[in-house]
């Protein structure tokens, strides 16, 4: 039985985190022993043991990431000195880019067998290039990520495409029970649109906040029923232009047109729940290398509007006509979208149908970890060969 040790650099559960929980029992089913390196202390730590999957404790002593990596690398030998000889890993696997990066040189000097997860579309330094392309492969999560970081200098060969994978029995359409709207001292016949994701400004809040007061001024004089927005997520940066940035989305939402009609929601575990309130999942994002609330949202069979960045158009391919897709940064073409859908109730059904439809043949978690699985048994056969 390979044994495999996952490296994930923080507790908390986003978008990577959940979609590693969502390939685990299709990993453990090809007969993967996997262990979980992550802080032992979190959302991510728990969701890990609630699936009786080994927790290897990694760092809550690493230095800060602010340190050089040859520091951080050093600590990390240290840690591996440690857990190896128990442990005894066939193979690596570093669940982002930058942990991909911390662990390549390691990997490459001691002869392990090593894989990272590509989930960012960002700049890469040449140096960052060089140590990624020491690692035996790297998984892209769409054709979007994988062109992009053949553009900054990784080897075409190393580096295969494995979409993120959905459980379409956790993620599916259900019953709306009101209890978003109780919650929220709205009346049942409130429209109820939402954005899911971290505030950040590649997810693109602040267009969408922008493009609201047309949005709720249009459907007032068109009689439509009050329409409120949800915004789920946290601010996890401390850099000073994230802080401000939260504070302007916030500042938008407390504008006179628009004041009552947002509604911040923090972190919400039970996303499938929420989606089941929704009238409207909107996505307004800059940059998303496959936004893994849009694969939930589609599952669950919620009518989406997103922009068409990176790998949402792998999601939504034209021909599929499962989403609204509009450009990034177009306030006037989201608050049309909007405005469009709303008023066509049919179009909505069309979309949420198609969109379900798409996710059961191109998405599913078993087909994924499979795949995911398959790449891992080549890697290990052919340790200098990932292709």
């Amino acid at each position: 039985m390979p044994r495999v040790i996952v490296l994930c650099e923080y507790p908390t559960l986003n978008g990577g985190e959940h979609s590693l929980l969502a390939m685990l029992p299709g990993l453990q089913q090809r007969g993967f022993d996997v262990h979980v390196a992550c802080p032992a202390v979190g959302p991510l730590a728990a969701a890990v043991a609630a699936r009786s999957v080994a927790i290897l404790p990694w760092g809550a002593n690493q230095p800060p990431r602010a340190a050089t990596l040859d520091v951080r690398r050093a600590s990390l030998a240290d840690w591996f000195h440690e857990h190896f000889a128990r442990v005894r890993p066939d193979l690596l696997h570093a669940n982002s880019l930058s942990l991909g990066r911390l662990v390549a040189p390691l990997a490459a000097e001691q002869g392990w067998p090593c894989t990272a997860h590509l989930r960012d579309i960002g700049h890469l330094s040449q140096a960052a290039a060089n140590d990624l392309n020491q690692l035996t492969g790297l998984v892209a999560v769409s054709q979007a990520t994988r062109a992009w970081h053949l553009t900054q200098g990784l080897r075409p060969e190393r580096v295969v495409v494995i979409a993120n994978g959905i459980d379409l029995n956790q993620f599916r359409p259900g019953p709306r029970t009101g209890w978003l709207h109780t919650l929220l001292g709205l009346p049942s016949q409130a429209i109820l649109a939402g954005t899911i994701g971290q505030l950040v400004m590649r997810k693109g809040q602040d267009v969408l906040l922008a493009a609201l007061p047309q949005i709720v001024a249009n459907l007032r004089a068109a009689g439509q029923p009050p329409f409120h927005l949800v915004i789920v997520g946290l601010r996890y940066s401390e850099k000073a232009e994230a802080h401000c940035y939260e504070q302007q989305l916030r500042q938008a939402a407390d504008h006179q047109a628009v004041r009552g009609h947002v509604h911040f929601l923090g972190y919400q575990a039970q996303v499938a729940r929420l989606l089941a309130e929704l009238d409207l999942l909107i996505h307004p994002a800059r940059q998303e290398p496959l936004g893994r609330v849009l694969l939930e949202a589609a599952a669950c069979g919620v009518p989406i509007i997103a922009t068409a960045v990176g790998g949402t158009s792998e999601i939504f391919p034209p021909e599929s006509d499962s989403a609204c897709l509009i450009p990034a940064d177009d306030q006037i073409a989201l608050a049309g979208a909007v405005n469009q859908l709303l008023a066509d109730p049919v179009r909505r059904g069309n979309l949420a149908k198609n969109a379900r439809h798409r996710i059961a043949t191109a998405f599913e978690v078993t087909e994924q970890s499979g795949r995911l699985a398959d790449y891992w048994e080549r890697c290990l056969a052919y340790p200098g060969v990932s292709k």
